[in-house]
């Protein structure tokens, strides 16, 4: 996490920390091994959806950061260019890389940035995604 504070101890932390009710997929995910949710500076949140990734195929993690500032850009390794997608009505931007180093079920990295409901939104996911499916799930967290 960007400012190493300690992890929250649940949802209800962070909405405390962030003044308001966090948004959250209102879709289904893939199966979940652990969630981490944490402080991402003074006024964000981070949750974390550290997925189980034992079949082949099946994507790592899903991280969604929300903060009434734009979230801090995060540097991308041979970024393909960024293409401009529409979440639920609202601009967003697609950003991507290879992330060849990483283990296979957290590459490739796919960063989906929008606003809606006067927050910034990041959703950070890595692993073999569907474009569709990444919009499905940010279009449900403030649709």
């Amino acid at each position: 996490m960007p400012d190493e504070q300690p992890p929250f101890e649940g949802i209800a932390d962070a909405d405390r920390h962030l003044g308001r009710p966090v948004p959250l997929p209102a879709v289904a995910l893939p199966l979940a091994r652990w969630v981490d949710v944490a402080p991402a500076g003074p006024d964000g949140v981070e949750v974390v959806w550290n997925l189980d990734d034992t079949r082949p195929g099946t994507p790592a993690r899903l991280v969604l950061h929300v903060a009434g500032a734009p979230p801090p850009a995060q540097a991308l390794a041979d970024e393909a260019p960024a293409q401009a997608v529409d979440v639920g009505g609202a601009p967003g931007v697609l950003r991507s890389a290879p992330l060849a180093q990483a283990q296979p079920s957290l590459r490739p990295v796919h960063e989906l940035t929008w606003s809606a409901g006067g927050l910034h939104l990041r959703l950070t996911a890595q692993g073999p995604w569907q474009l569709h499916d990444l919009l499905r799930i940010a279009t449900s967290i403030c649709g």
